[in-house]
């Protein structure tokens, strides 16, 4: 059965006649994706080209002039991807990768007759029927029908009319009529008689609006088919929050937390399987990002209305994409240059007087070459002190952050992608009277400012193999400069850091089925940091390392990925980092995954724990590691181990998605930040245990046609031997529960909802303190509750208004000593809940969609 819905056609010019078409495209994956959209795009005549995984409808746009959309079909078979009447030869499509394969193998059997691939270059014209398929308007004048379909008599066998109405099919078994269709005329049935070409015409009948071939698509999808247990969360899921930046795009994932590094930075850091972000290899189209002195602001410089989509990868990472995946990865794609809207414009306000600005812009400079710009904008200039504290709420904000990319489509064997980004922050926070003015005693006023400049580069290119397509070689390079002035009261913390890091990946698919990857790869980190009394740390990292990886792959249920990993530091010596993922499906939609591997990195001490500096505490560094180690401490490293189950159920019509995964993150060696002692923050190489135990539960249905439903339980057990003991990490809820409600309603409304339990955290050791100084052992248990609600207008307009924290709780005692902020005991860095309290937006936004 093969599928095509006419969606329009526009003349533009006089010499290029566009036409739309949808059809079905058989293919399971990415790399499916890549090789069908590659195909169309790599053919004159083809002016747009993209396929969908889920749908598996293809979208197309050509000029008929050029190409008519046999030849394009013919083309997209011959690659090894079956459409409609148009089979894949068997001897491409058993050349494809195993996760490309689609056919069930009992539809091709000796007792199975498929329908043939119409190739004018092999075909037999005694056997072919030519013909042109016309309406007649009320003059009586012939007017060709595009895209009618032309079917064999009582087989699957058949093809689509061209621009001018014209059809071939090829005809071996001598069927002896045709039957003819075409949206808003009478299906006609016509005799094969006589020899020629034949005309056909069309009489008009009942007419439709419209043909829509639809389907539910989740706005955060997991695989039963990949062997890595990851989760997709779509640009449609971003959409249901604000999402201004990368750190407020897990609003409505239960995998994700988000807290406060401390009370006066505003800065916001993720926690993944109880430990937090640097332990987390974040990556922007597979390449690091967000690492060492943008641990923690980086976040910021993600704008979340940039980001297409997010894949989050619980456990360790894959090998090639670096040693630095310990509990996971997530790896965060922007808009592209070349797929999408035109122009994308948001705009956003908040009860906080927070301003935000975004759009990207792209183009195609030619057939092969697009280019798009990204543009933030950030503003927040107002104070609050809602918790009368003396300090600031929230820091005053000033951030700006452009973006300019180019991608180069497939020229003979090359494709590739280049682009540069450049950001400015400047953040100010501290004391309320200062910036508000209420008084002149600026001298007595701590305060707190951090200016960060930011320009990166990025390139990546690729070189495939014309007599082997599984067999390629690509390149990827990034580049960063970063420099970050920052004061806290009467100390400075400057950073300046120099990045670059090479990857060279080689694929290619064994044994018709089986992928072979291998590389190498070079890291440089440069760093200097003046760190207030703490003095001058210099770090000089140079890391060459090579990789191999080798996917297993048997039928549609079983896989293994073994990858190892081996790089050289300049100053660790040799470290090693072997990874292993693996699936067995025990049916179509019951899939068991497990996961096992190694990581290691080099502790940013100050850049990750910053909330440090809005405190009185002295730094206590135990300088234990080897000579020459960067603040004399050791390389973190760590095992990480991992299982997860997924099942689909069907209950009542509708699919129940039932995923449980446990976790285990094993210590090797560890920098212990210990909180624990009045007046100091320590950092230390880890002696004795250091571990953290998640367990999840999480289900999804549709309860109702439009009406989806999240839930998730989760459970924590990290544990560090610090010097005072084993003790329960810090800031961490054990127990979390989290509900998310949308709700797509009639007339494009959408609903969301969000409802999170926080459970109780242990807080830092304030028993030293004065009486008035001190904090309980742990946080109370609290809830949050999130909502927003949006209006669409066709494909272009949307307004959103939402609300976080709607129940308005807030940590009022967040700061100890605010009224003797430079005093010993001065410490805003133990944070457990929001600050501010209820916090209410509005945004809109605005898409100019290619015609």
């Amino acid at each position: 059965m093969f599928f095509m819905c006419l969606h329009g056609v526009q003349v533009s010019g006089q010499d290029v006649m566009k036409v739309s078409y949808s059809f079905r495209v058989e293919g399971e994956c990415g790399m499916c994706q890549d090789r069908i959209e590659s195909t169309a795009m790599e053919l004159d005549g083809v002016i747009s080209a993209e396929w969908d995984i889920q749908s598996k409808i293809m979208d197309v746009i050509i000029d008929e002039n050029v190409i008519s959309i046999s030849a394009l079909r013919r083309s997209i078979a011959m690659a090894g991807h079956d459409n409609g009447n148009f089979l894949a030869p068997d001897e491409v499509y058993d050349n494809l990768h195993g996760c490309c394969k689609y056919r069930v193998e009992a539809d091709h059997g000796a007792d199975h007759e498929k329908p043939v691939i119409i190739d004018n270059a092999s075909t037999d014209y005694a056997d072919m029927i030519q013909g042109h398929i016309y309406s007649l308007d009320d003059a009586g004048n012939k007017n060709p029908l595009i895209g009618a379909t032309v079917m064999l008599s009582g087989t699957d066998v058949g093809t689509t009319s061209n621009f001018e109405g014209y059809f071939e099919i090829n005809n071996p078994d001598n069927v002896s009529s045709l039957d003819i269709s075409y949206v808003g005329f009478k299906d006609k049935e016509i005799e094969i008689s006589e020899d020629g070409i034949v005309e056909i015409i069309l009489r008009q009948g009942k007419e439709l609006d419209v043909v829509e071939i639809s389907y539910e698509k989740r706005t955060t999808e997991v695989s039963f088919v990949k062997p890595i247990n990851v989760e997709s969360i779509t640009r449609q899921e971003l959409q249901k929050a604000a999402c201004c930046n990368l750190s407020e795009s897990f609003e409505t994932n239960p995998s994700v937390d988000v807290s406060f590094t401390d009370a006066v930075t505003g800065a916001r850091q993720i926690q993944m399987l109880g430990l937090s972000s640097p332990y987390v290899q974040i990556t922007r189209e597979l390449m690091p990002d967000i690492r060492a002195m943008s641990s923690i602001y980086g976040f910021v410089m993600t704008p979340g209305p940039w980001v297409e989509s997010i894949q989050l990868i619980k456990g360790a990472g894959s090998v090639v994409n670096g040693y630095e995946s310990i509990t996971g990865q997530i790896n965060v794609e922007y808009k592209k240059p070349d797929a999408g809207e035109i122009l994308h414009v948001n705009a956003y306000a908040n009860q906080g007087s927070r301003l935000e600005f975004n759009s990207n812009f792209r183009m195609d400079v030619s057939p092969f070459v697009s280019s798009s710009v990204l543009v933030h904008a950030k503003q927040l200039k107002s104070v609050h002190d809602r918790n009368d504290d003396g300090f600031l709420d929230m820091p005053l904000e000033e951030d700006f952050i452009l973006v300019n990319r180019w991608k180069f489509k497939q020229k003979g064997n090359f494709v590739g992608q280049a682009g540069i980004k450049v950001t400015s922050l400047d953040h100010s926070g501290g004391s309320h009277d200062h910036f508000s003015g209420e008084s002149d005693d600026h001298e007595n006023h701590w305060r707190m400012n951090s200016r960060s400049k930011r320009y990166e580069f990025w390139g990546k290119t690729g070189y495939i193999n014309p007599n082997k397509p599984g067999e390629s070689i690509g390149l990827q390079l990034n580049g960063v400069r970063h420099e970050e002035d920052s004061s806290f009261g009467n100390d400075l913390y400057n950073t300046e850091h120099n990045y670059f890091r090479a990857n060279l990946i080689y694929q290619s698919i064994a044994d018709n089925e089986n992928i072979f990857r291998a590389g190498f790869s070079y890291q440089l980190d440069d760093i200097n940091e003046r760190v207030g009394k703490a003095g001058i740390f210099e770090r000089y990292e140079s890391v060459p390392g090579a990789f191999l990886e080798y996917s297993i792959i048997s039928g549609n249920k079983f896989a293994i990925i073994p990858g190892f990993r081996v790089d050289h530091h300049n100053n660790y010596g040799v470290m090693t980092a072997p990874r292993l993922h693996a699936k067995y499906n025990f049916s179509e939609n019951s899939i068991f995954r497990l996961s096992a591997g190694r990581g290691w990195r080099t502790a940013s001490i100050f850049a990750e724990n910053i909330g440090l500096f809005s405190s009185s505490r002295e730094v206590i560094i135990d300088q234990s590691g080897e000579i020459g180690n960067p603040y004399g401490l050791d390389a973190e490293s760590a095992w990480n181990f991992g299982i997860n189950f997924m099942q689909g159920v069907d209950l009542f019509s509708r699919e129940l998605l039932i995923s449980f995964d446990v976790y285990r993150t094993e210590f090797e060696n560890q920098i212990v930040v210990d909180y624990e002692t009045a007046g100091r923050v320590s950092f230390y190489n880890l002696d004795g245990s250091s571990y953290s135990n998640s367990v999840q539960l999480k289900l999804e249905y549709p309860v109702l046609e439009q009406l989806d439903v999240r839930a998730a339980y989760r459970l924590f057990d990290v544990k560090t031997d610090y010097v005072e003991g084993r003790l329960e990490k810090p800031l961490i809820s054990r127990h979390r529960a989290f509900v998310n409600i949308a709700y797509e309603a009639p007339k494009e409304w959408e609903f969301d909802a969000t409802l999170n339990w926080n459970g109780s955290k242990r807080l830092p050791d304030t028993s030293d303190n004065p009486l008035k100084y001190q904090r309980p052992d742990r946080s109370p248990d609290f809830f949050l509750f999130n909502a927003q609600v949006s209006k669409r207008w066709g494909d272009k307009w949307s307004v959103y208004v939402g609300g976080e924290n709607i129940f308005n709780f807030q940590q009022t005692d967040a700061i100890i000593a605010a009224d003797d902020a430079f005093g010993s005991f001065f410490d805003a860095s133990i944070v457990w809940a929001p600050l501010f309290g209820s916090n209410y937006y509005i945004g809109f936004r605005y898409n100019l969609i290619s015609e």
